[in-house]
C-alpha cells in the first residue's frame, strides 16, 4: 500500500437510492451471464455470435425476458455489429429494468464512448460506480475518458482509487504519478515515482529497457520541478541502468549548464561533438559553457573544431551568423569552396537565413563563375589543382537561387538555363527553374517545368508530389489528381485515397485552388475534411493511454498529451481554418441568388438509384463508431448562417494561435458583420499588441471607428465603454484624421498607401481619384514593392475597392508588366489564349519578351 505521505482523500460515499433490481437468474442462466459479462468476454474477444446465443438462451425464458443486464449485453454486442439503433433501444430497456446494475450503466457508457460522446460516457461510469464503487474495469475505463477529456482533477481521484485497490500493479503507480505531473505538481509526482522505484528489484548489470524509461521519466520530472541538483545526482546514480546513453550525456550537459558547472559542461559538450560534429546544438552548448567575451574568442571555438573535424560543415557554417566584414567574407569563401567542390546541392538552403541581413548578401560567387569558366579555378590567383566541370555547374545552380532570392528573376533564369544546357538530365536544375517562375508570378510556366522535372524520374515520389502541388497552385486540379494517382492505391480514386491517408498538404492546396476558381462548395469540403482529420487525430490518442503505461514509454506519452493539447496550432489546420473563414465571409457578403439556391435544392433532392442506396446502407452497417455525415459541396455552400460556421473554425485559432495577427483580424471581420462591438474591440486590441501598423488592421480600425460613431442601436453603457477605449488608444482623432495620420506616417510604403487609399474611398467616395493615384504609384523610392502587393492593387482597381477608376487598370497593368515581365497577372490582354502551353512554347516566348524589356 502507498505510504501515508502519498495518500489522497477518498471520494465521499455514494448516495444509493432504493431501486428494485431485476429478479435473480437461475444457476444455469447466471453461469451464461457470467460467461458473457466477465470483463465482457464475448465483447472483448469479438465473439459476437456466442454472445448473442447466450443472450437468446437467457431471454427466451418468459420469466427473464426483460432481464436488464442481459438486454444490456445483447445491445452492446449488436452495437459491435453495426446495429446501433437496436443496440441503444436494448440497452435503455435494460437500464430501465435495472437502474441499480453497474453492468447496465457500464454498457450504456461503452455505447456513448463508441459514439465519441465522452461527457455522457463519464456520467454513465460514475453512475455505475455508485452501485459497485470498487469495480476495477469501470474505474480504468473512467480514467481513460478523464485523461482524454483532460479532466485532470477527476483523473487523479480515479487513479488514486485504482492505486488503493491494486497497489502491487505498476500501472497503478505510474498512472497516479502522471496525474500529478500533468497537474504540474512535479515534486509530488517525483515522490510517487521514487516510492514505486524502490519496489523494483533490478540488477545494475541487467539491460531492462522499461526500467530505463522509468528512470529517464523520473529525471524529466525532477528537471521540470526545477530540482537540477537532484536530477544530476539521480542521473549519475542510475547511469549504468539507463540504456539511452546519448540522452544521458545530453541531459547531463543541460543540467551542468543550469548549475553553472561550466568546466564539466565543456567536457560533456566536447564529448558530444566527437560523437556527432554536425549537431548544431552541441556547438551552442559549448558556447554557453565557455562564455566567450568577444567575437574573436567565439570564433576560436569554431576554428578549433575545424582542425579537429576537417570535413565538418557545421563548424564552418555557424560562425557566419555572427561574423561580419572581411572575416565574414573569408569564412564564407572557405565554406562555399568546400561545398562547391564536393557538389553539395543544399548549400544555398543552409545560407538562406543570412539573407535577413542585407550586409551579408554577397555576390562573391559571381567571381567564382567567371574564374571557373576561364581557368577552372575559383580564383586566377589560386595555386592548386583545377576544379572538375561539375563545380561550375553547382556554382551556376547556387547563383540562380541567389538572384531568385533577391528578386532578379531574369538573371536567375540566365544562370539556371546555362546549367541546364550543360547538364540537361539533372532534376534539381528543373526544380529550381520551376521555383524561379513561381516566385516571378507565373505559376503556369512553373508547373510546366516541374512536370519536366517529374518526367526525368517518374519513380520519385517527392518530385511527383512537388509537381502535383504546383499544378494545384496553377488551378490544374484534374492533372494534379492524375499525377498523384501514380503513387496511390490501385483501384481507388486518388482523391479518396489521399483523404484516407490524411494527406493534408494536397487537401489544403485543393481548397485554395477551388477557392481561387470560386468553387466554394468544393473548397469547403476540403477544409472540413482537414478538420475531420484533426478530430480523428485527437480520438486516436485514446489507444495510447493504456499502451504507453504498459510499455513504459512515459516521456513520449507526456509529449503526446502536450502535443494533442495544442494540435490545432499546426499550419495545416491554420491554413484550412483561414480558407474556410474567408469563404464563409464571402458567402455572407454575397449570398447565393435564388436561381442558384433552386439549382442546389434540385441537386440535393434528386432521387438516388436503388443500387447506390443499398451500397450506402451496407457501408453504414460496416462502419464502426457510426457513419459520418457526408460532405456535399452544394450543401456546404448553402449553409443558412455562414458567420456561425466561420466562428467554429475561428475558436481554436483564438485559443491556440494568438501570436498571429491574422487570427484577430479574421475575428474582427466576423464580429464586424455580426455587429458585436465589444468583441470587435477585443480583436483590434489584441492585433494592436502584435503589429500596430499592419495595413489590414488599419482598415479594421477605420471601419470600427465609423461603425461606433454611426450605430444607433448600441446600448448607452456599451457606447460609453467603446468611446473611452477609442480615446485611450487613439486620442480624440476621428476616422478621417486617423486615416490621414496613418498615410502621413507610412507615405513611403505601397501596402500602407493602399490601405489608406481604400479607407479614403470608404469614408468619402469623392476622393477616388486621389486614392487611385496614391495606390498606383510605383516609384523606386517606395518601399515594399512586390509582385503580391502590385497584384492586390490591380485587383482593387478592377473590383471597385478604390472607387470607379477602371480607366487606370490598363496603364497600371502595363507599368507592372515592365517591372515584372514574367508575372501572369500583368500580361497583356489575350496573352494566355495566344500562348501554346501544350507545345512547350511558353518558356521561349516569355523569356524573349522579358529579355526585350530588360534590353
Amino acid at each position: 500500500m502507498p505510504s501515508a505521505s502519498l495518500t489522497h482523500p477518498p471520494p465521499p460515499p455514494p448516495n444509493l437510492s432504493l431501486l428494485s433490481p431485476s429478479p435473480p437468474l437461475p444457476p444455469l442462466s447466471l453461469l451464461l451471464l457470467l460467461s458473457l459479462c466477465h470483463r465482457h468476454r464475448c465483447y472483448e474477444h469479438k465473439q459476437y455470435r456466442n454472445g448473442l446465443k447466450f443472450c437468446k438462451q437467457i431471454l427466451s425464458n418468459p420469466k427473464f425476458a426483460e432481464h436488464g443486464e442481459t438486454l444490456a449485453m445483447k445491445g452492446l454486442t449488436l452495437n459491435c455489429l453495426g446495429k446501433k439503433e437496436e443496440a441503444y433501444d436494448l440497452v435503455r430497456r435494460g437500464l430501465r429494468n435495472d437502474l441499480r446494475s453497474h453492468v447496465c450503466w457500464h454498457v450504456y457508457g461503452l455505447l456513448q464512448r463508441s459514439d465519441k460522446k465522452y461527457d455522457e460516457a463519464i456520467k454513465c461510469y460514475r453512475n455505475a460506480l455508485k452501485w459497485d464503487k470498487d469495480n476495477l474495469q469501470i474505474l480504468r475505463d473512467l480514467s481513460l475518458l478523464q485523461i482524454q477529456m483532460r479532466d485532470l482533477e477527476g483523473y487523479r481521484e480515479t487513479r488514486y482509487q485504482l492505486l488503493q485497490l491494486r497497489p502491487a500493479q505498476r500501472a497503478s503507480w505510474i498512472g497516479y504519478a502522471i496525474a500529478y505531473h500533468l497537474l504540474e505538481d512535479y515534486e509530488m509526482a517525483a515522490k510517487i515515482i521514487e516510492e514505486f522505484r524502490k519496489t523494483q528489484q533490478t540488477s545494475p548489470d541487467k539491460v531492462d529497457y522499461e526500467y530505463s524509461e522509468l528512470l529517464l521519466y523520473q529525471n524529466q520530472v525532477l528537471r521540470e520541478a526545477g530540482l537540477y541538483k537532484e536530477a544530476l545526482e539521480h542521473l549519475s546514480n542510475y547511469e549504468k541502468q539507463i540504456c539511452d546513453k546519448l540522452a544521458v550525456e545530453e541531459t547531463r550537459g543541460e543540467l551542468l549548464l543550469k548549475l553553472e558547472r561550466l568546466e564539466e559542461a565543456t567536457e560533456v559538450y566536447r564529448r558530444l561533438q566527437e560523437r556527432n560534429p554536425e549537431n548544431w546544438s552541441y556547438y551552442h552548448g559549448l558556447e554557453k559553457a565557455l562564455k566567450p567575451s568577444s567575437v574573436e574568442e567565439r570564433h576560436k571555438i569554431y576554428e578549433d573544431a575545424w582542425e579537429k573535424f576537417p570535413k565538418g560543415l557545421v563548424p564552418r557554417r555557424l560562425p557566419l551568423n555572427f561574423l561580419s566584414g572581411e572575416k565574414f567574407r573569408e569564412c564564407l569563401d572557405r565554406y562555399l569552396r568546400m561545398n562547391f567542390s564536393k557538389g553539395c546541392p543544399p548549400v544555398f538552403t543552409t545560407l538562406k537565413s543570412l539573407y535577413n541581413d542585407k550586409e551579408k548578401v554577397t555576390e562573391l560567387v559571381v567571381g567564382y563563375e567567371t574564374s571557373l569558366k576561364s581557368c577552372r579555378m575559383f580564383s586566377q590567383n589560386d595555386d592548386g589543382k583545377e576544379e572538375p566541370p561539375t563545380t561550375l555547374l553547382w556554382v551556376q545552380y547556387f547563383l540562380a537561387q541567389h538572384y531568385d532570392m533577391i528578386g532578379q528573376q531574369t538573371l536567375a533564369l540566365e544562370y539556371i538555363n546555362a546549367a541546364i544546357d550543360s547538364t540537361p538530365t539533372l532534376i534539381e536544375l528543373f526544380l529550381i527553374k520551376a521555383k524561379i517562375y513561381k516566385h516571378a508570378g507565373n505559376i503556369r510556366e512553373a508547373a510546366q517545368w516541374m512536370d519536366e522535372a517529374q518526367a526525368l524520374d517518374t519513380a520519385d515520389r517527392f518530385i511527383n508530389s512537388k509537381c502535383a502541388k504546383y499544378m494545384l497552385k496553377a488551378g490544374m486540379i484534374k492533372e494534379a489528381e492524375e499525377m498523384c494517382s501514380k503513387f496511390t492505391r490501385e483501384g481507388a480514386s486518388a482523391v479518396e485515397n489521399l483523404n484516407e491517408m490524411q494527406c493534408m498538404w494536397f487537401q489544403t492546396e485543393c481548397a485554395l485552388a477551388y477557392k481561387a476558381m470560386n468553387k466554394f462548395g468544393e473548397a469547403l469540403k476540403k477544409c472540413h475534411e482537414i478538420e475531420r482529420h484533426f478530430v480523428e487525430i485527437t480520438d486516436d490518442q485514446f489507444d495510447f493511454h493504456t499502451y504507453c503505461m504498459r510499455k513504459m514509454t512515459l516521456r513520449s506519452y507526456v509529449d503526446l498529451l502536450k502535443l494533442e493539447d495544442v494540435l490545432r496550432q499546426h499550419p495545416f489546420y491554420y491554413k484550412a481554418a483561414v480558407t474556410a473563414i474567408q469563404i464563409y465571409l464571402s458567402l455572407h457578403d454575397n449570398p447565393l441568388t435564388d436561381d442558384s439556391k433552386e439549382l442546389q435544392l434540385a441537386l440535393l433532392n434528386c432521387p438516388v438509384p436503388e443500387h447506390f442506396k443499398s451500397q450506402l446502407e451496407e457501408e453504414k452497417k460496416n462502419e464502426i463508431g457510426g457513419p459520418k455525415e457526408e460532405l456535399v459541396p452544394d450543401k456546404l455552400v448553402k449553409v443558412e448562417n455562414p458567420l456561425e460556421e466561420a466562428v467554429k473554425f475561428l475558436m481554436p485559432l483564438k485559443h491556440l494561435v494568438k501570436d498571429k495577427i491574422d487570427t484577430h483580424l479574421l475575428a474582427f471581420e466576423i464580429y464586424f458583420r455580426k455587429e458585436k462591438y465589444l468583441l470587435m474591440l477585443q480583436s483590434v486590441k489584441r492585433a494592436l499588441a502584435i503589429d500596430p501598423d499592419h495595413p489590414w488592421l488599419h482598415q479594421c480600425l477605420v471601419r470600427f471607428f465609423k461603425g461606433v460613431s454611426e450605430s444607433k442601436e448600441l446600448p448607452e453603457v456599451v457606447r460609453t465603454v467603446l468611446k473611452q477605449e477609442i480615446t485611450r488608444l487613439f486620442g480624440d482623432s476621428n476616422a478621417k484624421s486617423f486615416n490621414q495620420a496613418y498615410l502621413t506616417k507610412h507615405s513611403n510604403s505601397i501596402p500602407h498607401r493602399l490601405a489608406a487609399a481604400k479607407m479614403m474611398v470608404y469614408l468619402d467616395s469623392s476622393t477616388e481619384t486621389k486614392a487611385a493615384e496614391l495606390a498606383t504609384a510605383l516609384d523606386e523610392s517606395l518601399n515594399n514593392r512586390t509582385i503580391q502587393i502590385c497584384t492586390e492593387v490591380l485587383e482593387c482597381i478592377r473590383s471597385g475597392a478604390l472607387g470607379d477608376c477602371k480607366e487606370h487598370v490598363e496603364a497600371y497593368r502595363a507599368e507592372c508588366h515592365k517591372l515584372y515581365p514574367y508575372t501572369l497577372a500583368f500580361m497583356p490582354p489575350g496573352y494566355e489564349e495566344n500562348t501554346k502551353i501544350a507545345n512547350g512554347d511558353v518558356s521561349t516566348e516569355t523569356e524573349e519578351l522579358a529579355n526585350e524589356i530588360a534590353v
